[in-house]
């Protein structure tokens, strides 16, 4: 991670791996490989039948590598999490993200894709959605720091209704407000019964503060976070899980208090989602809880 490794170094990780049995995990985390280094990696993946975990978040991959990628995962069976993070596609977020729809639509293997600053909107979710209906292995899904409204939360909210696979989506730093919140609420209230952790980053006015939901940046006020703690409160996958001591209260970023008869939930900071999918090999966390997607230890096992 954030070695200053460029194209060249790129070039040589990449071709040594071409015959590498052993190496499973390769995070390449801010070294600005580049469009060429990507396409090196895009090669290697093609006759790398070891490799599992990727991580390329933050290393300025372009359109064409972005493309390649996705174009070797639609028969790659050995990838299972992918990080792509941060590319730089001047204003070509969308020929991209049809790629990626296309490739979930037959790849059968990867189980956690992080899709972070893709100038993602309502078209490119849509098309992910729609790939989505027939995907029956991803289980961890990364839209955040998108540009995802309310419209796109109906893709969403109608995929979540059929979908019985997908068990974390992060919707951080998005624009879906008020009735985006409801359509997600429809669903988690009356048809889904899987997803685990919804993370969703919401702006909370000053004068809200009583009432929040472990969320900041998503503009979404206090008739869009009751609709949400109402699901909360119905959805069995999350009180099953708490009761049954598999989650414990220290893996979410929010409590439940009690005002008058009603229940509302109160945001607290447990380090949620500190990492993706790796735990740190020099040591554990101060709490065993603080990795979201290793707390929901259902993907961790699928990894």
């Amino acid at each position: 991670m954030f070695n200053d490794i460029g194209t060249l170094g790129a070039e040589f990780i990449a071709k040594a791996m071409h015959r590498n049995e052993t190496l499973c995990y390769l995070r390449m985390t801010g070294n600005k490989i580049e469009n060429k280094g990507g396409m090196y990696f895009a090669a290697m993946i093609q006759v790398n039948n070891t490799i599992q975990k990727l991580d390329f978040g933050d290393c300025d991959l372009g359109t064409q590598s972005m493309i390649a990628l996705a174009t070797v995962l639609n028969h790659n069976e050995s990838i299972k999490a992918l990080n792509l993070n941060r590319p730089i596609l001047y204003s070509e977020e969308v020929k991209t993200t049809i790629h990626i729809a296309s490739m979930l639509k037959v790849n059968c293997t990867l189980v956690e894709l992080h899709l972070c600053k893709h100038g993602m909107r309502n078209f490119g979710i849509e098309r992910l959605c729609d790939a989505l209906y027939n995907n029956s292995t991803l289980r961890y899904l990364d839209l955040s720091c998108n540009k995802i409204s309310r419209d796109g939360m109906k893709f969403l909210g109608q995929l979540l209704k059929q979908n019985s696979t997908l068990e974390i989506v992060d919707l951080n730093f998005n624009r879906i407000e008020d009735d985006g919140a409801f359509y997600l609420s429809d669903a988690l209230t009356t048809h889904n019964r899987t997803l685990q952790a919804l993370v969703y980053k919401i702006f909370i006015p000053s004068y809200m503060d009583v009432i929040t939901l472990a969320v900041t940046y998503n503009n979404i006020s206090g008739a869009g976070l009751v609709a949400l703690s109402d699901a909360m409160k119905t959805n069995p996958a999350f009180a099953e899980l708490l009761q049954s001591g598999c989650l414990k209260a220290t893996g979410t970023d929010v409590e439940p208090y009690e005002v008058d008869g009603r229940i509302y939930l109160a945001e607290v900071s447990h380090g949620l989602k500190h990492h993706y999918y790796w735990t740190p090999s020099y040591g554990e966390p101060d709490n065993e809880y603080e990795n979201a997607s290793l707390a929901i230890n259902p993907v961790i096992e699928h990894l």
